[in-house]
C-alpha cells in the first residue's frame, strides 16, 4: 500500500500552516546545540520524546507540512511523490537511535503522532510507546480491546471494521470473543485512544525533559503535551527545520536534520545505533524474553494490553484548526465503574490527580485536532463523527 495514507482521510479544509520555509543552523551551531542537548539528557531523570512525521522522511515516507509535504503539495495543486510502501519502509537512524536510548535507560517514554508503524517494527517496547493517531499495522477488538499486529497494512481507516473477528478465548475456554476487529487509524474527528493518551499525559507531566523530533506541534492535543512538561518545571527541546507552534516555550531549538542531530548526540553519549534486521515486535520492556523475531511477526501476533484506570484529563481533543484548542485541566468527577471484562491496572504516580474509571470501549471526546501557529485562543471540541466517510 502506498504511503499516502492521507488520501484515505475524509475531506478537511483547514490542515494548518503548510510549506513554511526551513531554517538551518550552521554546522558549528548544530554541534554546540547538540552538546547542550547531550548534557540535558545526561542530567535528566525522566526524558520523554515526542516524534512526528519528520523522523520518517529519510525512510521514504513524506511529511505533511514540509516543503514537499503531502498537504503542502496538495495546496499547490501538485501530486506528492511516493517511492516506497508502508511494508517496505525501514526504520530511520532516528527510530533506531530512540530504541537504543530506551535500552540504555535515558528514554523513559515515547509519544508518537505517526501511523507508519516504524517505532513498533523497530522493536521499541509497546508499553513505553503511545501511538496517538493509530498504527497502519494494528487492528483492535472493539469488544475486549485485544490488539493484533499484522505484517501488512490493515487497509481501512477511521476506526472502521476490517472484516475480521477476535479469536481470543473467553468464558473459561468454552468460546471465542468474536468481537469485530477495527482499524486503529484515526480520521479527522475520531476519538484518540484513551489508554495511549492517558499514558502520554502522565508521562509528559512526570518528565523533566521533553524532546520533540520532526513535528510542527500543530496537531492537538498531541502537540500541546510538551507544555505539560514545562508547566511542571521541565525543559522542552525542539528539533525541527520549520518553525513550530511552541518555539517560544523551548529551552533549546535545533534547526537541523533529525538524523544528523541524533547521530551526533549518540556519539556524545557513547551509544551505538543498532542495526535493523527486519520487523521485530517487543510487547514490553521486561527483557529479551518479550522480544519476538521476524518469523513471529509474520504470524498474526496478538498483543494483550493491560488497560489502566481511565483518567478524565479534561482535554480539548479534536483535530481542528480553530484557534484556541489548548490543553486545559478540569476537576475530576468520580463515575461508576462499568464492567469491561478487561484486566485493569492503575499506572498512577502520586503526583497526579485522582482518576476515574469508565468503560474502555465507550466513545470519548478525545478526538484529533490541528491548529494554527497562533496558540493564544481556545476552541470548543466537536463531537466525533457518527457516520465517518469511507476511505
Amino acid at each position: 500500500m502506498s504511503v499516502n495514507y492521507a488520501a484515505g482521510l475524509s475531506p478537511y479544509a483547514d490542515k494548518g500552516i503548510c510549506g513554511l520555509p526551513e531554517v538551518f543552523d550552521t554546522p558549528e551551531e548544530v554541534k554546540a546545540k547538540v552538546e547542550t542537548l547531550a548534557q540535558l539528557i545526561r542530567d535528566s531523570q525522566y526524558m520523554v520524546v515526542h516524534s512526528g512525521a519528520g523522523i520518517s522522511t529519510s525512510s521514504g515516507i513524506p511529511d505533511f507540512r514540509g516543503p514537499k509535504g503531502v498537504w503542502t503539495m496538495e495546496q499547490k495543486g501538485e501530486t506528492p511523490h511516493f517511492d516506497t510502501t508502508f511494508e517496505d519502509a525501514k526504520p530511520s537512524l532516528t527510530h533506531l537511535a530512540l530504541l537504543q536510548l530506551q535500552r540504555a535507560g535515558y528514554l523513559k517514554y515515547l509519544i508518537s503522532q505517526n501511523v507508519d508503524g516504524l517505532h513498533l517494527r523497530s522493536g521499541f517496547p509497546r508499553d513505553r510507546l503511545s501511538e496517538l493517531h493509530g498504527n497502519m499495522f494494528v487492528e483492535e477488538c472493539e469488544k475486549c480491546g485485544k490488539q493484533y499486529v499484522r505484517d501488512t497494512v490493515i487497509g481501512v481507516m477511521g476506526l472502521k471494521p476490517t472484516g475480521r473477528y477476535c479469536e481470543v478465548t473467553r468464558s473459561r475456554g468454552l468460546r471465542a470473543c468474536r468481537g469485530k476487529l477495527i482499524s486503529t487509524i484515526l480520521d479527522w474527528e475520531d476519538s484518540l485512544p484513551d489508554r495511549d493518551l492517558n499514558r502520554a499525559d502522565e508521562a509528559s507531566r512526570r518528565a523533566d525533559l521533553a524532546l520533540t523530533l520532526g513535528t510542527s506541534l500543530q496537531i492537538k492535543p498531541s502537540g500541546d503535551l510538551p507544555l505539560l512538561t514545562k508547566r511542571t518545571g521541565g525543559k522542552v527541546v525542539i528539533v525541527n527545520l520549520q518553525p513550530t507552534k511552541h518555539d517560544k516555550h523551548a529551552h533549546l531549538h535545533i534547526h537541523g536534520y533529525v538524523d544528523e542531530v541524533m547521530s551526533q548526540m549518540m556519539k556524545l553519549l557513547g551509544l551505538e545505533i543498532p542495526d535493523w534486521a527486519g520487523p521485530t515486535l517487543c510487547e514490553n520492556s521486561g527483557g529479551d524474553a518479550d522480544i519476538l523475531p521476524y518469523g513471529a511477526w509474520k504470524k498474526e501476533v496478538k498483543i494483550e494490553l493491560k488497560i489502566e484506570e481511565k483518567k478524565d484529563l479534561g482535554l480539548k481533543k479534536k483535530r481542528t484548526n480553530n484557534k484556541n484548542a489548548e490543553i486545559t485541566e478540569k476537576g475530576v468527577k468520580k463515575e461508576e465503574e462499568e464492567d469491561t471484562k478487561c484486566e485493569q491496572e492503575a499506572l498512577i504516580d502520586s503526583r497526579f490527580e485522582p482518576v476515574t474509571t469508565e468503560n474502555v470501549n465507550s466513545s470519548s471526546q478525545n478526538s484529533l485536532c490541528s491548529s494554527t501557529l497562533d496558540d493564544t485562543d481556545t476552541c470548543e471540541a466537536k463531537k466525533p463523527r457518527t457516520d465517518p466517510p469511507s476511505s
